[in-house]
């Protein structure tokens, strides 16, 4: 797969009054890889996601979409891009079955009717793509599957509307073994199809499990981008709780960003930050 960033991040700030949340981030997101993108609570993870997204506009900053500067205004704005998310309450109706929420707000019409039968061969056929077996009929009310179908559901929704960059946050909280390693081998599909994609986990084996690069935040400063296969689980979890691990992170005198993004690509930026981040804040 190409080394270069299909979404990069460069310089991103985010503040809310007198509490600045995110710190001159960078970040990217290369197409066939699977990133994990792991802090503490208050880290800024739930912001970051959300200025992708386009629920929140960023302060200042540049983003870029396959080698163009490109402005996220809206969650329409985003959807055009190709950029997905699938947040942890997955947002499906218990009351509607698998094709109604895959094309929910996206209905297919053929005049003034809904166009069941395309629908139908459109979730069938994206199903059949990520090599999902699970589900035993597309007419299936939602509220009859279990938490690892139900994740499944909503995964296949994102990446229907020929998504390029899919975020999936926490997609394995709540679920049992046998689950999550069914969903797991999901999100290697999806980077194994050529997308580009964003995991977002508390949950350090799961994120070793699957991922190609590890992004880790904290209080809200991007300390390091590194291969997976350059870093440990010890200093990972110490970037994320400490700010730093040896000679990766923030250094002790001044608090500047180390260079710790490794083969990812993102340069880090010499702005210092001041001492007055509040690390309880992540929106």
């Amino acid at each position: 797969m190409s080394a270069t960033p299909l979404l990069e991040l460069r310089g991103i700030d985010k503040s809310f009054g007198p509490v600045q949340v995110l710190r001159n981030v960078d970040f990217s997101v290369t197409a066939g890889e699977v990133t994990a993108l792991v802090g503490d609570n208050g880290a800024g993870k739930s912001t970051l996601v959300k200025c992708i997204s386009g629920i929140y506009s960023i302060d200042s900053g540049e983003i870029v979409f396959d080698g163009r500067p490109v402005r996220i205004n809206s969650p329409r704005d985003a959807a055009a891009l190709g950029i997905e998310v699938v947040y942890q309450d997955l947002a499906l109706c218990d009351n509607l079955d698998i094709v109604q929420n895959m094309f929910l707000g996206r209905e297919k019409r053929s005049g003034l009717v809904l166009d069941e039968p395309t629908m139908e061969q459109m979730a069938a056929e994206t199903l059949a793509g990520l090599s999902v077996r699970t589900v035993k009929s597309l007419r299936q009310h939602v509220s009859s599957l279990s938490g690892g179908q139900r994740q499944t559901v909503a995964i296949a929704k994102a990446v229907l509307w020929n998504s390029r960059v899919v975020i999936l946050d926490e997609p394995t909280a709540a679920l049992g073994v046998a689950q999550t390693a069914q969903v797991l081998e999901l999100v290697r599909r999806l980077a194994d199809n050529g997308l580009a994609v964003v995991l977002i986990s508390h949950n350090m084996n799961d994120v070793f499990a699957v991922s190609d690069q590890i992004a880790m935040l904290y209080l809200g400063q991007m300390v390091a981008q590194l291969r997976t296969s350059e870093v440990t689980h010890a200093q990972v979890v110490e970037l994320i709780t400490a700010g730093r691990s040896g000679g990766l992170g923030l250094s002790g005198d001044n608090g500047d960003g180390a260079n710790g993004t490794g083969t990812s690509g993102a340069d880090r930026h010499d702005t210092p930050p001041t001492a007055t981040t509040e690390p309880g804040v992540d929106r």
